[in-house]
């Protein structure tokens, strides 16, 4: 009999080992980022009209879009789960810390989404806002927490400087990472900007080393530039202090041969996104130069690695429910970028 039981009681370890291996197996082999959108009737994870943080450009459903099946998607990774963003539980975690966005208008669509969502879940929380011109940055204090949620706007992470015969975009240094300095959380994002040409490009040289040039491929510069961010991450983040993210590469939907509808001339009136785990259009040599770029950094940073997720809400932009101008840049709120977000919150903590 007690060999019968021993012989029990070791199958039952057997057992037990097996499964708690093949949880640790499934937790580490899960990667966030890779899986599809699935209908998910409890959200969207706030109501737009109660935000007071929204601003016109991403208030699709107040410009009139009359559509809503895209406010109704969730991420689902492969394998593993996603906890639900809770707004109460992040003010706790974050109480007297800062976190900050610094970027272009795709840091500024995630940080207004962040707003929301805290917004949202604790709807009595008493706030402030400081907005400073010089610095070019908006802090929203939850007061009774002392968490400030702050946006840096700030096109290329390195500078542009003026120079007696014009602007340059300097490759080499970052001067704005004064204002970075001791900020628990920092969510880094350029590259929207990096392509612009004529009028509405703010630089009219590239200086890479000692050399100044008109013009250098806009990919390489990009990547160049990545590298000197890298640079000022290891020399001035202090390890056990800040935790760094860098948001990825936003997608554009402006030609629906990329996502197999060569009739679809952009993404007005998409309503629907692809239901696919993997965009079907050629990968953006943006993002692998970023990669290949952090790879470079000593101190940890962690991309948010939104670029395939995103890729697939071609029916997520204000298109012509934004400021006016058809805009499949840009994200919807709420929308994407509250995605984005659920991503971060897992990632933090």
């Amino acid at each position: 009999m007690e060999s019968n039981s021993n012989t029990h009681l070791s199958f039952l370890l057997i057992i037990i080992t097996t499964i708690l291996s093949s949880l640790i197996d499934s937790a580490i082999a899960c990667d966030m980022f890779k899986g599809n959108w699935v209908l998910d009737r409890s959200y969207p994870l706030y109501n737009e009209s109660t935000c007071p943080f929204l601003e016109k450009e991403f208030n699709c459903i107040n410009n009139g879009r009359p559509d809503r099946w895209y406010l109704k998607y969730r991420w689902q990774p492969h394998g593993c789960h996603l906890s639900r963003f809770d707004g109460q539980n992040f003010l706790e975690k974050l109480r007297g810390k800062t976190i900050m966005f610094v970027g272009d208008s795709l840091s500024r669509n995630q940080w207004l989404s962040m707003l929301c969502m805290i917004h949202s879940s604790v709807p009595t929380a008493n706030y402030a806002v400081n907005i400073s011109l010089i610095q070019d940055m908006t802090t929203y204090t939850f007061t009774d927490y002392k968490l400030k949620v702050t946006y840096h706007h700030n096109l290329y992470l390195v500078d542009t400087v003026k120079r007696r015969f014009g602007r340059v975009l300097n490759l080499d240094t970052v001067t704005a990472g004064k204002y970075w300095l001791g900020v628990d959380y920092l969510v880094f994002n350029t590259w929207h900007w990096w392509n612009r040409r004529g009028a509405s490009q703010p630089f009219d040289y590239i200086q890479d080393g000692g050399r100044i040039y008109k013009d250098i491929d806009r990919v390489v510069a990009f990547g160049k530039a990545i590298v000197t961010w890298g640079r000022w991450v290891d020399d001035n983040v202090v390890k056990n202090k800040t935790k760094v993210f860098f948001q990825g590469i936003s997608p554009s939907h402006y030609n629906g041969t990329d996502w197999g509808e060569p009739k679809a001339k952009s993404c007005s009136g998409q309503k629907l996104p692809l239901l696919t785990s993997t965009y079907p259009g050629a990968s953006l040599p943006a993002l692998a130069t970023l990669k290949k770029s952090l790879k470079t950094v000593k101190k940890p940073v962690t991309l948010l690695d939104i670029t395939n997720l995103s890729q697939l809400r071609k029916d997520g932009h204000p298109s012509a429910y934004g400021l006016g101008a058809l805009d499949c840049s840009h994200w919807c709120l709420a929308g994407v970028p509250d995605t984005w977000n659920v991503l971060l919150y897992n990632l933090m903590f």
